[in-house]
């Protein structure tokens, strides 16, 4: 046997197994954190069975649930690709996890892309758990997968970006009370729960405007109306996304 058998070999790992072993960092930490839970799973699911249940809110014709349930898939997108992706990475970047990161062999884009690869993980969970949720009480979707799935990548993709642009930009404490205060806000006031047609008229068009009301109405035209591929909503969503991971791209602060 020769000496240099077991002579070591120090360098990096393949690029795709260090991505692949950060998002499944990312996902476990999505999945342990307690405030995550309740903004991705526990928050989602009780108004879907609430408002599904007790005729609170005037969503129009047909079961409630038709209309809530997309609504609700919108909010749970929104819960982990921003508010919860915006708080976690702001205390990283606090407590010096990104800096640290930074100077690993990963790649600054590398980790950002495992941590949308978590969020995307975390979402199909979410999913799948709405779905079963609703289904049970009645939901009768309908329309076009492709586009639903389009709908769901762009909102992640929008909602991504905005999320590290706060963290990126704003103190962990600032991150936490804004990330949350604009979740109140985007549930109330972006056709989640309350549709959009009960503001007043000049007020609906900028709502419209907001990546939330793009993502829920896209997704009710689809699984509630049947529509097949709800363009404007889709391109209010495109804009979202570029101007967000773009804005991030140029701004996030690693320290």
């Amino acid at each position: 046997m020769s000496a240099g058998t077991y002579a070591p070999r120090p360098g990096a790992a393949p690029l795709g197994r260090m991505i692949a072993a950060q998002t499944a960092l990312e996902t476990r930490m999505l999945l342990r954190n307690g405030e995550q839970l309740l903004l991705t799973v526990i928050i989602p699911t009780l108004l879907l069975v609430l408002f599904s249940a007790v005729d609170i809110v005037d969503t129009g014709a047909g079961e409630s649930v038709d209309f809530l349930a997309p609504g609700i898939l919108a909010l749970a997108v929104m819960s982990t690709a921003f508010t919860g992706q915006a708080i976690a990475t702001g205390f990283e970047r606090r407590y010096g996890v990104l800096k640290r990161l930074a100077a690993s062999p990963l790649p600054r884009w590398a980790l950002m892309t495992s941590k949308t690869l978590a969020v995307l993980v975390t979402e199909v969970l979410q999913v799948v758990l709405l779905t079963v949720i609703a289904f049970a009480l009645g939901w009768s979707p309908q329309g076009n997968p492709v586009a639903v799935l389009l709908l769901l990548v762009l909102g992640t993709a929008a909602f991504s970006g905005l999320g590290l642009l706060m963290a990126g930009t704003l103190r962990a404490e600032a991150t936490l009370a804004a990330a949350n205060l604009v979740f109140l806000l985007l549930l109330v006031g972006g056709g989640v729960i309350v549709p959009l047609d009960k503001f007043p008229d000049a007020v609906q068009s900028v709502l419209g405007l907001l990546p939330i009301a793009a993502l829920s109405d896209g997704l009710r035209d689809v699984l509630q109306h049947g529509a097949a591929m709800p363009w404007g909503d889709l391109g209010i969503l495109a804009v979202w996304a570029v101007l967000g991971l773009g804005a991030a791209a140029r701004f996030f602060r690693w320290e």
